[in-house]
């Protein structure tokens, strides 16, 4: 490239030219002598250094002066009300030298001020021709249709802008080369128009300087530098970054004079922080770009940066369209109730289209299943073996052979490649791009040896000949757009695999539910039926203990078969609730007491029925705890009609509390306070039930009378 300050053609074999990249091309220590160059210490303002003819164009005793009255301004009142940071550049009025008016900026490096002057231009190009030429060259870009037009409507604009024989639109490409993509020229010069240039016509620190700079001018490609003197000054190197008049490299310039170059210029084209490309200029005669110019041609890159990001982000606008419709396209034939592996063979057409790849291939395990154009079953199942062993994510590649070396045997059909790996399976999605031959137009053979001068000195190709180059083993190159679409491609397919996997759980539910339930209908009938014959049979057993009672004579036999019957309906009651309740796993208790209470009324006679009284709260109670509540309750009253009032009757009262996680049984009567509490069987049952409730029993006096309570957890300690 003409605006390139280093060497233009690639190393040869023996000649390192890793250098270029840590050349230090901003502490050059010289300047383009059509300017001059005032150095100055920003503590004392006054000049330490300068470069260029100082004497004969300002003053002839112009080191260590005050800068104020080499340029006639007040350079401390101009920093204090000037907002100049790091890199920034101060604008300043015409400085009077000794042969016209001096164009003057002012930069801060360090801990120095530098003062540029140059030959202001005459006639003096009015602002506003400036200003409308502008506005017509955006809106010329504004109303471009693709990013080629407007890089050929800029190419023009520029070249109308700056006066230049040929002006170039230059981009970067990714793996730092760079290729015209449009192209402005006099009659009679030769075309660069898709000529590409090595990475190595630019070093990096070059393009950090392009980013920093944005336009620089060579006005003369036989200059000879003019260096920072007095010498010492520069001892250290002084960072010229931002001065426009920044000598170049002596190999550059004479790459230029190879070209027949007699001035050039080059403006960044910046995107988004970024060197996206250059406008390169190049002229047969000197010619100079004034600051005015300068700036003007600044302002128009950045306008045309601006619709270059449109013109791309339109682009992907597009491309996510139709990707996003192929997704759609793709997601409604998924979801369906086979594997996903079986869906996403089903689908090997759509997924090709989807990634416009030419070929598609589904490796699961040892099976593969192919669509397009793919390699053999066994290089695709060695392939899905090394992007498997990649990390786990996408592998993506223009050029597969160069990370996997096997691959160059059908570089025909697969040297593009996207691998995805689908999370949770054995399964390996690969897309494959044909390889396409390219043809690559060199501006110069970027594979010549550089040439090399008696005493080692390296001098720049002479010929610029187009050099055609044919690349292979290359495909189209896989876009951002399609790879963010394989990513939510993977995603989809992790929710689709999550969704048949709770699908079959779901199954496997819904069938263990079903199986219990159909347990749960046989133990209910199971159930209903034992309660009914256990009910039947308690009741006939207490039948038969109520008709002895009756019949037999003594009255202590009596007396212990009418408390036998009443423990049994005790029980019975419980199974009758069972039978005729849906809930069997638990009682509510105070509904199941009064029912116990009413039997008990019944077997006791109708004058002890009209002397008990019941108050029962409502508590819900497991079965089993229930029975032996109700045992214990009707032992109590049973007591209490033997004991409290000998030969008669009198009041009785039953009461059930609900405490929290307890449940208090209250049995009291108001007759003679006896307890009853001995060695009997009612004793000794009452006492293994409150054990086995985990309960206590407490014998109070009730002035007069006496009252029992029972105290136990309404749930089995430890559930």
């Amino acid at each position: 490239m003409t605006t390139v300050e280093q060497l233009q053609e690639s190393a040869p074999i023996g000649h390192d030219l890793s250098a270029c990249d840590r050349e230090p091309i901003h502490l050059s220590g010289a300047i383009q002598p059509h300017g001059l160059l005032l150095i100055v210490d920003a503590a004392t303002l006054r000049t330490v250094a300068g470069a260029g003819d100082l004497e004969a164009r300002l003053a002839p005793d112009w080191l260590d002066r005050p800068i104020a009255e080499l340029i006639g301004q007040d350079i401390a009142a101009l920093l204090r009300s000037a907002d100049m940071g790091p890199g920034g550049t101060l604008r300043l009025a015409p400085v009077a030298g000794t042969e016209g008016p001096l164009e003057a900026s002012l930069h801060r490096s360090g801990d120095m001020l530098i003062v540029e002057l140059e030959p202001q231009p005459e006639p003096v190009r009015p602002a506003i021709e400036v200003l409308v030429g502008l506005e017509r060259a955006a809106a010329t870009f504004e109303r471009a249709a693709d990013l080629v037009q407007l890089c050929e409507r800029a190419a023009v604009a520029f070249r109308q802008l700056t006066g230049f024989d040929r002006v170039m639109l230059y981009r970067f490409l990714d793996d730092g080369a760079g290729v015209v993509l449009a192209e402005d020229r006099a009659p009679g010069l030769d075309s660069f128009l898709n000529h590409h240039f090595p990475a190595s016509d630019i070093p990096r620190q070059a393009r950090a300087l392009y980013v920093r700079n944005r336009v620089r001018v060579i006005p003369d490609a036989h200059y000879t530098p003019a260096p920072i003197r007095p010498e010492s000054a520069n001892q250290g190197g002084i960072d010229l970054s931002d001065v426009a008049l920044r000598s170049v490299s002596p190999i550059h310039l004479q790459y230029l004079r190879n070209m027949g170059v007699e001035a050039s210029a080059s403006i960044s084209i910046v995107r988004d922080g970024v060197l996206w490309g250059l406008v390169a200029c190049h002229h047969d005669s000197p010619r100079r770009m004034d600051p005015e110019l300068r700036a003007a041609a600044r302002a128009l890159a950045s306008g045309l940066a601006r619709q270059i990001r449109a013109q791309e982000e339109a682009e992907s606008y597009r491309e996510r369209l139709r990707l996003h419709a192929g997704e759609d396209l793709v997601t409604a034939r998924l979801g369906g109730e086979q594997p996903i592996r079986v869906q996403l063979a089903q689908c090997g057409k759509e997924l090709a289209e989807l990634l416009d790849a030419d070929g598609f291939a589904l490796v699961c395990g040892d099976s593969v299943s192919r669509e397009g154009h793919c390699p053999e079953d066994a290089d695709l199942l060695r392939l899905a073996e090394w992007v498997n062993g990649q990390g786990g994510g996408l592998v993506v590649s223009r050029e597969l052979s160069t990370l996997f070396p096997p691959a160059e045997g059908y570089a025909g059909v697969g040297s593009g490649l996207l691998g995805m790996p689908i999370d949770g399976t054995e399964c390996m999605a690969l897309w494959f791009r044909m390889e396409e031959v390219e043809r690559v137009n060199w501006a110069g053979n970027p594979h010549k040896a550089v040439a090399v001068e008696p005493g080692a000195v390296l001098t720049p190709r002479a010929s610029f000949e187009s050099w055609s180059q044919i690349v292979r083993g290359r495909a189209r190159r896989w876009t951002l757009e399609e790879v963010k679409a394989a990513h939510r491609l993977r995603g989809v397919l992790h929710d689709l695999r999550q969704r048949v996997r709770l699908r079959e759980l779901n199954g496997q539910l819904s069938a263990a539910n079903r199986e219990q339930e159909l347990l749960l209908r046989q133990k209910d009938v199971l159930m209903h039926e034992v309660n009914h014959r256990v009910q039947n049979s308690l009741q006939l057993v207490s039948a038969f203990l109520g008709m002895q009672a009756r019949a037999v004579g003594d009255a202590d036999l009596t007396s212990h078969l009418t408390e036998a019957q009443a423990r049994l309906s005790a029980v019975a009651l419980v199974h009758r609730r069972l039978y005729r309740d849906d809930q069997v796993e638990a009682v509510e208790l105070s509904r199941y007491l009064d029912e116990l209470m009413t039997d008990m009324r019944a077997s006791l006679g109708a004058d002890w029925g009209s002397a008990l009284r019941v108050y029962l709260a409502p508590v819900l109670v497991p079965t089993g705890r229930a029975v032996d509540i109700g045992l214990i309750t009707t032992e109590l009253v049973i007591n209490a009609t033997k004991y409290a009032y000998p030969g008669t009757t009198g009041p009785i009262t039953v009461m059930l509390e609900q405490h929290r996680a307890n449940l208090r049984l209250i049995v009291e009567d108001q007759g003679r306070g006896k307890s009853g509490a001995g060695e009997g069987f009612g004793s000794r049952m009452m006492k293994a039930l409150v054990g086995r409730l985990g309960g206590e029993l407490a014998f109070e006096d009730n002035a007069p009378g006496l009252r029992v309570i029972l105290t136990a957890p309404i749930e089995e300690r430890g559930r």
